[in-house]
């Protein structure tokens, strides 16, 4: 298995903006792609301007294909046209974690 975690932080008084963007626009387009994440869901310590979601991929091949089709989407295209304009985003951060050999998912 491999987890993809990423964090996203928004710019102050915009993370609700970000969410609903995301869930009318994102959503159903992600999902049908990536499938259903582990995680998504906002920050609720430290840095409550930002969320966190995490995927999971069989393994890097997975992964690089089911992200391929996704940008090759044009609904996907303008989901990501529309996030641009709104300007809520102000930074992200992605960590690929791959399970401990002791570890059972």
């Amino acid at each position: 298995m491999l987890y993809d975690h990423r964090t996203y932080t928004c710019i102050p008084g915009t993370l609700k903006k970000q969410m609903a963007l995301y869930q009318e626009h994102g959503w159903p387009i992600q999902t049908r792609h990536l499938g259903e994440p582990l995680l998504y869901g906002p920050v609720e310590t430290g840095n409550v301007n930002s969320y966190v979601h995490i995927w999971v991929f069989k393994d890097a091949a997975d992964r690089s294909q089911r992200r391929a089709a996704m940008q090759n989407d044009p609904d996907w295209a303008a989901y990501l046209k529309k996030s641009a304009e709104a300007g809520y985003l102000i930074s992200q951060e992605n960590k690929i974690i791959v399970p401990a050999p002791f570890f059972k998912d």
